[in-house]
């Protein structure tokens, strides 16, 4: 009997780029979402298939479906976006926690959560092993995002605790690839965008704050490593640990687009951590994964995809996401 699998925030970009992994493993894909920050044109060459739906929901509200496992990956995930609504994106980690897991624990369905690396805050642990407990600023304007994320493993393994519901938690670290919105106001899209259009690249602090970057397919590697396991509660870091600086990154993108962009710097954004690189030893262990695709790479394909998109068709999802821009989230 083919698998049903729920895919929150599936028309995403890590969720449509899921959708379509699901598919060639011949699961019956539910994709659901708001379409808030997402497009109904990621998933579009998904829509005529048999084995996959659509359903346009909002997770904060209740939804009963039959489904064998479900990922959980609903929740804007930009600074400029989960902030344009901070009480929509707590209501979004919460609920939508409620509400999947609730349909976990009455079909016996295994569950994805995707967390983030965010919940470790301005780390003063580097790199961040899953042990670390953070250091996040719980009243801050990113709080309605670290926090939000926090509290949703909280309940993940309350249920895990007192139901025995199935629980895969991963802490996701930087992410990139084709299919990421051009106005998400992060870091990679906005060097490509502003590189590729000969506009000055804005780097906010001093551009010696370090990130980690993950090509999308290897991460979608290891969403499937870990639901494919017998057993990987987590949480687990997923993430590339090569670790760069802002301006590294910056030279880099101007190297394979050909271009001459001025460097602008502006100053740092409030609780904007100065490092994140993960620590990925649990998931070699425990997944047998880690990350194959360098960041050149992965950058090339990315600029390949940017190239080759009308961005005129792609609106930022919030008015204020120039003002939310975090170059380094």
């Amino acid at each position: 009997m083919t698998q049903r699998t729920l895919v929150t925030g599936g028309a995403g970009f890590l969720g449509s780029h899921l959708c379509q992994r699901l598919l060639d493993r011949g699961e019956h894909v539910i994709c659901l979402d708001n379409l808030f920050t997402s497009r109904k044109e990621t998933i579009e060459h998904m829509l005529d298939l048999p084995n996959f739906e659509f359903v346009l929901h909002d997770i904060t509200n209740p939804i009963e479906m039959q489904v064998d496992a479900i990922y959980n990956l609903a929740c804007p995930a930009a600074p400029g976006h989960y902030q344009h609504n901070p009480i929509k994106t707590i209501k979004t980690n919460l609920l939508g926690a409620m509400h999947t897991l609730g349909m976990a624990k009455a079909n016996g369905a295994k569950i994805f959560h995707a967390s983030t690396s965010e919940v470790y805050g301005d780390p003063d642990v580097h790199p961040q092993p899953e042990s670390y407990r953070g250091n996040v600023n719980p009243i801050g304007l990113r709080a309605c995002y670290d926090e939000g994320k926090r509290v949703a493993e909280t309940l993940m393994f309350d249920y895990h605790r007192k139901h025995g519901v199935d629980i895969r938690i991963a802490r996701i670290f930087n992410t990139y690839g084709p299919s990421m919105h051009p106005f998400d106001g992060r870091v990679v899209s906005n060097f490509i965008r502003q590189a590729l259009a000969g506009e000055e690249i804005t780097i906010f602090g001093d551009g010696m704050q370090t990130r980690s970057f993950c090509y999308v397919d290897d991460l979608i590697n290891g969403f499937l490593a870990m639901m494919d396991a017998d057993k990987a509660t987590g949480p687990i870091n997923l993430g590339n640990p090569g670790e760069f600086t802002m301006l590294e990154l910056a030279n880099l993108v101007l190297e394979l687009t050909g271009g001459d962009s001025k460097l602008v710097m502006k100053p740092l954004p409030a609780d904007d951590p100065t490092q994140r690189q993960p620590d990925i030893t649990l998931a070699k262990s425990t997944l047998g994964w880690q990350p194959t695709i360098p960041l050149n790479e992965g950058l090339q394909k990315t600029i390949e995809w940017f190239s080759n998109t009308k961005l005129s068709e792609w609106t930022p999802p919030t008015p204020n996401w120039e003002g939310g821009l975090v170059e380094s989230s």
